[in-house]
């Protein structure tokens, strides 16, 4: 995969770096004859780098976003293909990251360090900071006073999606497994106030002119009071063809016109399912990636920006397994975009990143200090998500459903077992990292049961802290399954952590190094040599 172009890349943004260490060190030396020579070597790389925005414009950018994708969800991906046992300890190498560019880029945006992914994928987009919350447009003065009042509606910016459409004539697509009008996918042709206001979101989205949608459904598509016209009569109305069903999905061509290819299977919010919970034939973010390649394939080329959404609903749930699924399966989906590159290799750029980090994922935590036993994840077989169905079946079916009831399912799904051994504490004898439960862990179990059976569950802050508003039971079990794999977990929100970057193909090189979010945008600005 781009072999030549990877060794000559990693070897310049090296020699890069070394040159601009030596460009300061020797301007210390004042009148040393160092000077000169070493500015001499510098300008002559500093010219192969410039050649990275002087030569030939890709045709055809992919842009894929893992949501709430930082350097540590991409890392515990790597463990759980990996080998894991004494003298044997190995990384499952992932396909981007043998791309000839890696960067980092900080997250922050307008109102905070721990932003949301309104404000981060606007940055991506369009190259400036927002408020959190906030799509396609720019803060106006302080935060004091009314938001809505407060963001540049006067003014509109065109997100990078947008001006390649109407200054080069690409066509455009857009992918995501969480709802399409949700707030990364909208980032790239929206601009709204407010994240939440999904109807207008979704008329905007059928106002774009964009040439292929695909994955998610529609959140609110009558209006959050259901009472506006059917956004997907809108989106045929504007001459979208709008495809429901796999068989019609897949026998979408480029001669297909405008697409909105939704997806069959609906797991939870309008959203595909995780990838750990999809049955035999359900279509996966990749097959939606080759259809939009499909749709959109044109002598003019193409922009595609494709997300994988419940990378970040995983984190925010604490669920390591249907996290690690998702990046995997995110993987695959990039495949299809380096296979494609392989046919035209000049002519394509490939990008991979995040907009943020969700949940503040570590490798070890506190009962297994520095031992990890990610093959302990093995055991669990359906998301938090399915696991929150079989339960209210499980309690609808019988109101008088008990502990001992439900252990057998918990085995079943998460291979936790209940052995009674005693407390963990004896020596020569811990469960920190076995499928057995120690007595504090069934206690924990047992308490979340009780707060997922009461007619009313307990609100105070320790619940909040305990449960974060999801499944007692469901979070319970993820968070004890997680810590005995020697996965830690900080927040129910977003973290401020940087997140990697990675580009191979046309123009790669400028990704290389650290840099603020909004330079993204600025890097493809150049790239595709938009004025």
């Amino acid at each position: 995969m781009f072999e030549k172009f990877t060794v000559t890349k990693k070897l310049l943004a090296s020699l890069l770096s070394l040159v601009l260490v030596l460009s300061l060190a020797s301007s210390l030396v004042i009148g040393s004859n160092a000077v000169p020579a070493t500015q001499s070597a510098g300008s002559a790389l500093l010219a192969q780098a410039t050649s990275e925005m002087t030569g030939k414009a890709p045709k055809y950018v992919f842009m894929f976003i893992g949501d709430g994708m930082s350097a540590v969800q991409v890392n515990s991906a790597q463990i759980y293909g990996g080998t894991n046992k004494p003298n044997q300890m190995a990384l499952d190498e992932m396909n981007f990251q043998d791309f000839e560019a890696v960067g980092y880029q900080t997250t922050q945006d307008a109102t905070s360090f721990a932003p949301d992914s309104a404000s981060t994928a606007t940055s991506l987009s369009s190259g400036f900071k927002t408020w959190s919350g906030t799509l396609g447009l720019k803060p106006v003065g302080d935060q004091s006073g009314n938001k809505t009042e407060n963001v540049d509606q006067t003014s509109v910016p065109k997100t990078i999606a947008e001006r390649l459409k109407a200054e080069k004539g690409m066509k455009i697509g857009i992918i995501s497994t969480v709802t399409i009008n949700h707030a990364t996918p909208a980032a790239y042709y929206a601009h709204v106030p407010s994240r939440n206001s999904y109807y207008e979101i979704a008329m905007q989205m059928a106002n774009s002119g964009f040439d292929f949608f695909g994955g998610g459904t529609i959140n609110q598509p009558t209006g959050a009071n259901k009472d506006q016209k059917d956004a997907y009569l809108v989106m045929e109305e504007k001459g979208y063809t709008v495809a429901k069903t796999k068989e019609d999905i897949l026998a979408l061509s480029s001669g297909s016109g405008k697409v909105y290819a939704v997806t069959p299977v609906v797991q939870d919010s309008g959203a595909m399912p995780y990838a750990i919970d999809n049955k035999e034939g359900d279509l996966t973010l990749a097959d939606f990636v080759k259809k939009g390649i499909e749709v959109l394939d044109n002598r003019k080329g193409f922009f595609m920006m494709t997300e994988s959404g419940k990378i970040d609903w995983a984190g925010h749930a604490n669920d390591a397994k249907a996290n690690i699924g998702d990046v995997l399966a995110f993987e695959e989906a990039i495949q299809v975009a380096i296979d494609f590159s392989e046919k035209h290799p000049k002519d394509t750029l490939i990008i991979v990143t995040g907009d943020h980090e969700t949940g503040g994922m570590t490798i070890g935590q506190a009962t297994t200090g520095y031992n990890t036993a990610f093959d302990i994840l093995e055991n669990q077989q359906i998301s938090y998500v399915a696991f929150d169905a079989l339960i209210k079946k499980l309690k609808t079916d019988n109101p008088a459903l008990n502990f001992a009831d439900v252990m057998p399912v918990i085995t079943e799904n998460f291979g936790l077992v209940n052995n009674s051994t005693g407390d963990i504490s004896r020596p020569g004898e811990p469960c920190y990292m076995t499928s057995e439960l120690s007595d504090r862990e069934v206690a924990k179990l047992e308490a979340a049961f009780a707060e997922t059976m009461a007619a009313k569950p307990t609100k105070n802050e320790e619940t909040d802290l305990l449960y974060g508003g999801y499944n007692p039971l469901s979070i319970t079990l993820t968070h004890i399954l997680n810590n005995k794999a020697g996965i830690g977990w900080t927040s129910y929100s977003h973290t401020g952590a940087p997140v990697p970057i990675y580009a191979a193909g046309a123009g790669a090189g400028l990704f290389n190094g650290a840099y603020e979010n909004t330079e993204v945008y600025d890097k493809l600005v150049d790239i595709t040599k938009l004025q």
